[in-house]
């Protein structure tokens, strides 16, 4: 179905440096759709993850096309939803809620977008063992992309070891037994490791810091990252200093925009306009 006007939002907590509205909205212009793309900032309203039912109640009120859902609500509002795509129901987690005949069906285009960019940034690196930094929304989306990407064996570390076990079980329900585990000693599986991936919000901004201690980075890893504001993490620099191949977060911003686009307005965006526009605000 081709929408002509598209009212879409993105609900999460301090996004207002996000480059998602801009992506959407310049794409939009470019089709020559009516295109509105709003920010709903939980910390800007004084709000948190229990305001998701009224938050989702008024965008209906008010006819949104869609939302785009964010730290820390990927998981909160999977209870609110009336119908989980394939690949959010496996995944057990929402980026894209689609609000469409007074229903609310929820997508992930997360996966989606970190595959692509891994792919086009990494497409031929060593995937025999890797360390994913964080078990949260994003992380499940991450970890089903490496997974699906050939990763052999995946050690998931989080500050809740109950989440990253959680985690670790869906993976290996999905993938098969001991593709994936609850990380317990860090310095051991960075030492095996040949790739290292930080789905934590550490590194952003407004949260500035390494996901891992410096020591444990050496020159053979390679290091991805889903953080894209600022694009050069302090990860991704320490990381560059040592010679490592680096993916930064921006693909996957992209492609995950890219993704929700065609959900919200029925059209395929120009994927590789999307990207060159991106790269514009950034530099």
């Amino acid at each position: 179905m081709l929408n002509s006007t598209v009212l879409a939002g993105l609900i999460g907590a301090g996004i207002q440096a996000s480059r998602t509205p801009a992506l959407h909205e310049h794409e939009g212009d470019a089709q020559g759709i009516r295109y509105l793309y709003r920010l709903i900032d939980l910390d800007a309203l004084k709000l948190d993850s229990s305001a998701l039912p009224d938050l989702l109640t008024a965008a209906e009120r008010m006819s949104f096309t869609g939302l785009n859902i964010t730290f820390p609500c990927k998981q909160a509002i999977i209870p609110l939803l009336d119908e989980l795509s394939a690949e959010a129901r496996g995944i057990g987690a929402v980026n894209t809620v689609v609000l469409k005949d007074g229903k609310r069906i929820g997508h992930n285009t997360d996966c989606l977008g970190f595959a692509e960019g891994f792919r086009r940034g990494l497409g031929d690196v060593l995937r025999r063992s890797v360390v994913q930094m964080g078990a949260g929304g994003a992380g499940a989306a991450v970890a089903h992309a490496l997974l699906a990407e050939g990763v052999q064996t995946l050690s998931i570390f989080d500050v809740e070891f109950s989440r990253a076990e959680a985690l670790a079980n869906n993976l290996n329900q999905h993938f098969g037994a001991g593709r994936a585990r609850a990380g317990h000693d860090l310095p051991t599986a960075m030492a095996e490791a040949n790739g290292l991936v930080n789905t934590t919000p550490m590194g952003m901004a407004k949260l500035p810091g390494m996901p891992v201690p410096v020591e444990l980075l050496r020159g053979e890893l390679w290091v991805a990252e889903i953080v894209y504001f600022p694009l050069e993490t302090e990860l991704l620099r320490s990381a560059r200093a040592l010679g490592c191949r680096t993916l930064d977060g921006g693909t996957m911003a992209v492609f995950q925009a890219v993704k929700a686009f065609e959900l919200f307005s029925g059209i395929a965006p120009d994927a590789q306009r999307m990207l060159e526009h991106f790269h514009s605000m950034n530099h």
